[in-house]
């Protein structure tokens, strides 16, 4: 009893989470400021459907790459070396897209939002997943995601003032700066943090797919990541080109109804982590949502052009609350799903489905634009959005 009590160790202490929260919400505020930027931007600088949705795919299909390198290298350089690296490429995004809105300038810049978005969740989750107790779970993951709204929010009430008083180049330089700016930030925490998730062994990209492959539950989630994450893009990537050719809104009109939706996305965000922590399984909630987001897709697309401006600014709320609320429970879940040690791999392959959601969005919206108009984009998406709503509730697990 003696020898075993004296060779036994203390389970070693951990960093406070609290820094990391801020650092990976911060990244992922910066993230999201750059990339809806030229949706925010596209009346001033005379960017068509077509070219917004250029960029939209192009950067979703990096980033889908992106997001299971993301995972994997985690483990190799750390969360916060990545975050580093998402700064500057943020940065490089901006530059690029401030040469005008050419079908070139926005290709290279939405590569290079590409390789920012797609690594920054799966390099979160590893090292909040690694420092949270796994009740406190859904709060925290949705409270770092709510980075998403805060760069939103502040994107769709500054840049159009900008455009209007400035130039519409000026927020693209604005961002960069940021981004630029952060990078000692992320660099500082970087000692602390990162040693945590290098220790893990290596994980190919092979294992991290065949994750999915051997995983049902997994497989759910990722499937379902895709008809939410284009429902979050037609109201993030493309509302204000939507209000002002088709709704009849002024720049800035359009720009305070989005931000109408981003701040539901954010008291989605928060409330709904507490509502998964104390009253209804994550599982259950995030169906539910999907049936939320359908409903006001569907009634911003069918019925906004009818709406008064107070009504519609409630609408794009509701529709924000939902469509923009669901990724913290969602990756949440995720991490409770995914084998010990290996969250920031599952949640890069799952998000696999959400990029290709995030791609097949664009495709989708421009091409009822091309037929119809956008408001049929609208009713399609949250259709899609029912169905995999009903799928997960469904689901017993």
């Amino acid at each position: 009893m003696v020898a075993e009590t004296a060779t036994a160790t203390p389970a070693p202490l951990l960093p406070p989470l609290l820094p990391a929260l801020v650092g990976m919400t911060g990244l992922q505020a910066l993230v999201a400021l750059a990339l809806f930027a030229p949706g925010v931007l596209a009346p001033r600088l005379g960017i068509d459907p077509a070219g917004l949705g250029l960029f939209t795919t192009t950067g979703f299909a990096v980033g889908m790459a992106a997001s299971l390198y993301g995972g994997v290298l985690a483990g190799r350089l750390g969360p916060f070396r990545i975050a580093s690296l998402c700064a500057v490429a943020v940065a490089a995004a901006m530059l690029c897209a401030m040469t005008g809105g050419s079908a070139a300038g926005l290709l290279a810049a939405g590569i290079a939002i590409g390789l920012a978005c797609g690594p920054e969740t799966p390099a979160s989750a590893a090292i909040l997943g690694r420092l949270v107790r796994e009740a406190d779970r859904p709060m925290v993951f949705s409270v770092r995601q709510t980075g998403n709204q805060i760069g939103a929010i502040a994107g769709s009430l500054a840049l159009p003032l900008l455009a209007v008083a400035l130039d519409p180049r000026a927020g693209y330089a604005v961002i960069a700066m940021l981004a630029l700016a952060c990078i000692p930030v992320f660099e500082r925490l970087r000692p602390v943090y990162d040693p945590l998730t290098r220790t893990a062994a290596g994980f190919g990209l092979g294992t991290a797919m065949q994750l999915l492959r051997s995983d049902p539950a997994l497989r759910r989630m990722a499937l379902a990541a895709f008809p939410y994450s284009a429902s979050q893009l037609t109201l993030n990537g493309f509302f204000v080109v939507f209000a002002v050719t088709e709704l009849g809104l002024e720049h800035v009109s359009a720009g305070v109804a989005l931000a109408a939706g981003q701040a539901g996305g954010l008291v989605g965000r928060l409330g709904w982590g507490v509502v998964a922590s104390r009253w209804m399984a994550p599982r259950r909630l995030v169906g539910l949502l999907g049936l939320g987001m359908a409903a006001a897709s569907i009634l911003v697309g069918w019925a906004g052009a009818a709406l008064p401006f107070p009504v519609l600014t409630l609408a794009t709320f509701l529709f924000g609350l939902t469509a923009s609320g669901w990724n913290g429970v969602f990756v949440a879940e995720v991490a409770r799903l995914a084998p010990a040690g290996r969250i920031g791999e599952a949640t890069g392959a799952v998000m696999v489905g959400g990029f290709a959601g995030l791609i097949a969005g664009p495709i989708l919206l421009v091409a009822a634009a091309a037929v119809s108009d956008l408001a049929t984009g609208y009713i399609a998406v949250g259709l899609l959005a029912a169905l995999s709503g009903l799928s997960l509730l469904k689901d017993k697990r």
